[in-house]
């Protein structure tokens, strides 16, 4: 079974950095969309950065593009949020998921994909203003 753990969020200023893991087990690193979504309470959940496992393809929403970078080390099996320049609104409960995806799945489907299969517990950022 799939099986994700994040962790690394706290508290940073802003225009600080941060970096996010998630630990996966249980995935084939195959054919997989591997994505961070975050979320505040009241609102929608906001896709933010997304992966395809099988060509390392890339997505990341507008409001993240230039100061948040994805990236995943396979030896390890975990997949990484690196964000600079962070800004007040960026603070949010982070959670990574991962769905099995056919060939061809492309990042930009996984950025925004809504039926999750699986998902971390979350991991809280706050950045002060």
């Amino acid at each position: 079974q799939v099986q994700l753990a994040e962790s690394g969020g706290g508290s940073v200023q802003a225009g600080g950095s941060l970096r996010l893991s998630c630990a996966t087990s249980g995935y084939t690193g195959i054919t997989d969309c591997l994505h961070w979504f975050r979320q505040v309470p009241g609102k929608e959940r906001e896709g933010v950065a997304a992966w395809i496992d099988t060509n390392g393809s890339t997505s990341y929403a507008d409001f993240v593009k230039g100061r948040f970078t994805i990236s995943k080390d396979n030896a390890k099996n975990i997949l990484y949020l690196q964000m600079h320049s962070l800004k007040h609104e960026d603070t949010a409960m982070y959670y990574c998921a991962a769905n099995l995806t056919p060939d061809g799945y492309s990042a930009g489907s996984c950025l925004i994909i809504t039926d999750t299969g699986y998902w971390g517990q979350g991991n809280q950022v706050t950045v002060s203003s």
